[in-house]
Order: structure tokens, then sequence, then C-alpha cells
């Protein structure tokens, strides 16, 4: 009922530190897909969907935070889930990458990993839908050289979803009510999390389009709140310190 992208990024901080951020974005055919599908923290990204285990999503992340590596995280929670061969999982964590498509899953369905990467989705127009929302964010990605360093994460993450959706996306034309989503989360400690990190269009029948808008007038309240408030949250780090 959904596609989706799971990713994993390092970079280096303003003081040269090397960080990882980890991202995940959804969308589909149905309202509210931002409380079941996507799962973040500093320690990786996992997409649950097809027919949805949030606990699959939850608990994956738990797992991550606990140390595991991604692959075993989620066959784990596979393993034990009697309903996973209609279940679609997939996720990054600090060192590898994971995708599953269980065999009573609705045509189209698939995934793709990728290097820092994973795809996958369902109830789609057909397999174009992951390859273009793969190869989208491949151009994003920090490893291409014309990559953008200072455009947030979370606008390529929106680049890819469109890019999937212009490839006819879910292929429930009978439902015009739809949803998207994205997390980002990362290593870096920052004295405010930026607004467009986390951001959910609920009910829509335009939601890739509503999720950037969302996503641009979020971006510029931050950089509103850090020109007006920057002193006072320079004095909280120092505070903390």
């Amino acid at each position: 009922m959904t596609f989706s992208i799971c990713v994993r990024e390092r970079y280096r901080d303003q003081d040269g530190t090397e960080q990882t951020r980890f991202g995940v974005a959804v969308t589909t055919r149905l309202p509210g897909v931002g409380t079941l599908c996507p799962f973040a923290s500093e320690n990786g990204a996992v997409a649950t969907q097809s027919l949805v285990n949030v606990e699959l999503g939850r608990k994956g992340v738990e797992y991550l935070d606990d140390g595991l590596a991604v692959e075993d995280a989620l066959e784990s929670l596979l393993n034990a889930d009697d309903g996973s061969e209609q279940r679609q999982l997939h996720g990054v964590g600090t060192d590898g990458e994971f995708a599953f498509s269980g065999d009573e899953c609705k045509p189209w369905y698939g995934h793709r990993v990728g290097d820092n990467y994973t795809v996958a989705g369902n109830l789609l127009t057909g397999e174009s839908v992951i390859e273009a929302t793969a190869t989208a964010y491949e151009v994003t990605s920090p490893d291409d050289p014309s990559t953008d360093p200072d455009r947030p994460l979370a606008a390529r993450l929106i680049d890819a979803l469109e890019a999937g959706d212009a490839e006819g996306g879910d292929k429930r034309e009978e439902l015009p009510v739809q949803s998207a989503a994205l997390l980002v989360r990362s290593t870096e400690q920052r004295a405010i999390d930026p607004y467009y990190d986390d951001l959910r269009v609920d009910a829509t029948e335009t939601p890739i389009a509503d999720l950037r808008e969302t996503y641009e007038q979020a971006k510029r309240g931050f950089e509103m709140a850090l020109e007006r408030y920057e002193d006072d949250y320079e004095s909280d780090e120092l505070d903390a310190e």
C-alpha cells in the first residue's frame, strides 16, 4: 500500500567531527501513514509496510539502539512474526542495510538495496517506481560529487518520493485521500533540532506536494527562530557544558 526509502549518510559537522544521519520517508494512498510506517533514531531508520505491524518498526529501532546490526535486528523480528509473509520491512543501521518483502504482499511489490539506502513498495504501478525513487536519491546523495552539501536530507527524501510518484506510485487511483511523512535523526548534538526533520501530511489528495510545502514552511520557520533566538540557544549550550 505504499513505497518508502531509508538512508544513512556520514558527514562532518561545523566543528569537523564525523557524524551520521538517518532518514526515512514514505507515502501511500491511505491517511495517516506517518503514524504507522516510519521509525528512526540516531542509530538507524526502519520502515514497516504492506500489512503493517507497527511493532516491527518500534522494536526494530529499539534493537538498533541496543547495538544490534540491522540485519540481525529485523530478521529476528520477522522470525517471530506469524504474519511475516504479508509484511515488507526494510532499513539501515550504523553499518548495514536490510530489506524483506514477503511472498504474500500485493503486486507489484519488491525492494532494492543500495549503498547506504533501501527502497521498498507494494501495490505499485510497477518496478519503475522503486527504481526511480532509488535513482533520485543516488544523484543527491553525498557520494555524488554534484550534490549540494548544504541541501538538507529531508528535502532530498521528498525528491525521491516525488520521482517514484511520477512513475505511477501507488496504483489504487480509486483511493484519493493520501498521506506522506519523513523523519531524519542524527548523532550530532544540536541546541535545537531542525523543525523540518519530522514532518507528516496525514490526509490530502496531493501528499508529496503538501509535504514539500510543509517542509519549506518548517525550514523558513526554523531559520527565522535561529536568527531571533540564536544568542539564547548558544547560552543554553554553554550552560550545558
